[in-house]
This record gives structure tokens, sequence and C-alpha cells, in this order.
């Protein structure tokens, strides 16, 4: 019989295909390997397949849309409650399944692979942003240790780190700047990383359109456009169609023909917050 609803439980190197019918009724049960997997869904007639949410679903998604079939993808919280017995491979396929036949789960939205490639440039700059911040505290601590302290901000520190190190009167002793110097020089090298990251954020934000209409939004730059770009549900003819994108900027229209971003949300905080008054008139 023709299966209707594949569920596929992904994992690295086994992967647990369960299937059923029109009716529900299991007619495919099997363990794949990785290698194997594409050749086996090419057999199986064009069909819905539905994956749970986690790292390579985006992929494997894009590779059975092109064999022909109909792919959704559902948030592993959704998939939890129809987990019968013991956890293991078999039974996560038919719970994948039995969540996807279910009419009130709602799907992830597929992601392109340009879309996962900017997320990925956002999230290796936020890795060394996050670096550079446990260097600088480190180095702040080490100094305010010795009697020298130094103010949160990351310019401050920028200039007064290099000149506590190269003040050779200062009771700084020789191994302490040795080590403050060696941090140092990774937090430099961070900076220039980071820098590296934002050319190639821009160079995306320059290059896209959508980033360019979002951009229009006073406030919005090429971080976050690019970030909204990744994260939005595009449609085939690009996020300039997608209506929860032509939603945000239609709210946060203001009166001078601009985009105001927050515009439209601080007027509901101001009119959420006037005081309201009883029958009688008074406050």
């Amino acid at each position: 019989m023709t299966v209707e609803i594949l569920g596929v439980d992904i994992a690295k190197n086994v992967f647990q295909l369960h299937g059923v019918n029109r009716n529900g009724r299991v007619i495919l049960k099997r363990r794949v390997m990785r290698d194997q997997l594409l050749a086996v869904l090419a057999q199986i007639d064009p069909c819905t397949v539905v994956v749970e949410a986690c790292t390579g679903a985006f992929f494997w998604a894009r590779k059975f849309e092109t064999l022909g079939h109909q792919v959704k993808i559902i948030s592993p919280q959704y998939v939890k409650p129809f987990v019968r017995r013991q956890k293991n491979d078999g039974n996560d396929a038919e719970a994948i399944c039995t969540a996807a036949c279910q009419p009130h789960i709602p799907f992830v939205p597929k992601k392109t692979a340009t879309q996962q490639d900017i997320q990925a440039l956002h999230r290796a700059r936020q890795r060394m942003v996050n670096h550079r911040t446990a260097v600088v505290s480190q180095i702040r601590g080490l100094l305010l240790d010795r009697g020298f302290a130094i103010a949160k901000s990351i310019t401050r520190a920028r200039r007064a780190i290099p000149e506590i190190i190269s003040d050779l009167e200062n009771e700084l002793t020789t191994m302490a700047r040795e080590a403050i110097t060696e941090l140092y020089d990774l937090f430099r090298d961070l900076d220039r990383r980071i820098a590296s990251f934002d050319k190639k954020i821009d160079c995306v934000f320059r290059g896209n359109e959508d980033c360019q209409r979002i951009a229009r939004i006073k406030g919005v730059g090429p971080k976050t456009a690019t970030a909204i770009v990744a994260a939005e549900r595009a449609p085939p003819g690009g996020l300039g169609r997608s209506r929860s994108a032509t939603t945000f900027q239609r709210r946060s229209q203001g009166a001078d023909g601009h985009l105001q971003a927050g515009q439209s949300a601080s007027a509901k905080f101001t009119r959420s917050r006037r005081p309201r008054r009883c029958a009688h008139g008074a406050k």
C-alpha cells in the first residue's frame, strides 16, 4: 500500500522510518544507515515526510524535497506527548508520525541555505563577542586585585589597559604584566575577528534587497536587518511578499512617511497608562 505520512527520526548514523497509509495503519518500519537514506526515500512514492526540529532538520528537508516529497518539521515539544512506552528511535519515529496527523499541531517554518548561512555568521560573531567580554572581565579582575580599577566600558578598557601595561613605574610585577599582556593580545585578536564578521554581515546587507527594505525602519541597522531576514519565514517570492514583514512595517509607519521602530508599541503603552474614570467622573 502507498505510504501517506512518513515519520523520520533523524540521527547521526542510523535513521528510523515509520510510515502509515491513509487510514493510519502502519505499513513501514525500517532502520536505515545515513548513506542509504536518500536511496531508500527515492524508492518511496511522493508522500508527506515529517521530521523533528533538530540539528540537520533543514538540511534533510531540502534533500527530501528534491526527491518530490512534501516535508514538514515539528517542534520536539509537540512530539513528546505522543511517545509511547520507553524512548527509543522506533517510538520517536512513531510519535513524529502520530503528531503530524493531529490537526492542531503547528509546524516549524523551513529555512533556506542562505538563511542558515546568515545565522551562522551571527552565531559565530556572538561567540566571539562572548569570549571578548570574558577576557576583558578577567583582565579587569586581575588588575583590580593589584589595585588598578577600570570602568566596565569596553572602550575605557581599550584605553586603560595598554597604559597600565606600558607604565613600568607602577606596582605591577613582571609576571603579572606578562600574563595581562597575553590576555590583552587575545582581546585585540578577538576585536579583529569580530570586525571581520561585521564586514561579512555588511556585505550580506548590501547585497540583499529584503535587508534594504527592513533598514528603512529608523534604528534598524545591518545586523538587525540580516537577523530578521535569517529568522523570517520567506515565501517563494521573497521577504517582500511576506505578510508578517509587511504588517510590521505598516504598524511602524510614522506620520512623516518614514518607518519608526517601536512607535506603535510606545503609543499602545501610553494609552494603557491613561487613568480610568469612574461613573461619577472621579479618577
